[in-house]
């Protein structure tokens, strides 16, 4: 994977080379940063770069910083003229993945959430898949238990929490799966390591609430009113018990990174027919058109690099 040439850091673009944290720093040590990923889409059509949803994502990021008492000086739209800024320099005119990120930069011994200096940084980078079998991931059910809000805040993207989906997502993979997903503490599903989960059974799409310790997800977001408004199907959020999976006619992941991925192999079980299912080819077809600028309804959600909405 290339590393970008510069970087959003502190308060300024630099080379990324000199965006650099000492071994002390606060964040590093402890996990105290929360992080953001935004996903950029080439149109060759038009020759432009579409940046999908950046208000919500930053708006999101910002939430994630609050759970950690950080008060940041850029608002949501400051941190989207940085990032275009960011992505101009760069020069890019490909399909990209964003990472914005905030941290305690101090250098010092001591856990606290007070008395700490936040900093944010943005790097952006070429990027294609997260899982090379979108199309049909074969995922198992993991043994490690999703975060509960009431120990580490579920619906914030924090650093250091990502070491329970590292966890998981290490654990399937070694073991030959694609993914893992998770079960919250009462014993439902929750999510993937970095992804939301949906099935369709007898009819309708389920998802898990919010309330179960899953990430607020924009993609799941933008799925939830896709498949209501466009699909015309129901979406009901409810928990979401482990044997349903089994018996789910679909089902399907969804992130920013990973985009839409198709399950057809959950443990060392065929999930519905093992192929991927019309309901989500449908799903994967309009999205893709969606975040490409190319569904006129949905433009308003595409920020252009380049040129004018």
């Amino acid at each position: 994977m290339p590393l970008p040439k510069y970087a959003y850091f502190g308060d300024k673009i630099v080379p990324y080379p000199d965006a650099k944290v000492g071994l002390l720093t606060h964040g590093l040590n402890y996990g105290t940063g929360v992080f953001g990923g935004i996903r950029g889409y080439w149109n060759e059509e038009e020759k432009e770069l579409f940046i999908f949803r950046p208000l919500d994502h930053f708006q999101r990021f910002l939430e994630s910083t609050q759970l950690l008492r950080m008060e940041l000086p850029q608002t949501r739209e400051e941190a989207v003229d940085i990032l275009l800024e960011l992505i101009r320099k760069e020069d890019l005119h490909e399909d990209i993945y964003v990472r914005p990120l905030a941290f305690y930069a101090d250098e010092i011994i001591g856990v606290r959430l007070h008395n700490v200096t936040p900093i944010m940084t943005i790097s952006v980078l070429p990027f294609g898949r997260y899982i090379d079998k979108e199309e049909g991931a074969h995922v198992m059910f993991s043994s490690w238990r999703r975060i509960d809000d009431n120990m580490i805040p579920a619906r914030g993207k924090i650093t250091g929490a990502y070491v329970n989906s590292a966890l998981a997502k290490s654990d399937a993979n070694l073991a030959g799966f694609d993914e893992a997903i998770m079960i919250n503490q009462d014993g439902h599903i929750a999510e993937g390591s970095a992804e939301n989960v949906f099935i369709l059974r007898k009819g309708k799409i389920v998802t898990p609430p919010v309330t179960d310790n899953i990430l607020e997800g924009i993609t799941r977001n933008t799925m939830i009113a896709l498949l209501r408004d466009e699909l015309k199907m129901e979406v009901v959020e409810r928990s979401i018990d482990k044997s349903e999976v089994y018996l789910a006619e679909e089902a399907f992941m969804v992130a920013t990174g990973a985009q839409v991925v198709a399950i057809t192999r959950i443990d060392h079980r065929k999930l519905g027919s093992g192929s991927m299912g019309p309901v989500t080819q449908k799903l994967r077809d309009l999205y893709f058109n969606v975040v490409r600028g190319k569904v006129a309804k949905y433009r308003q959600w595409c920020q252009p690099v380049y040129g004018k909405k």
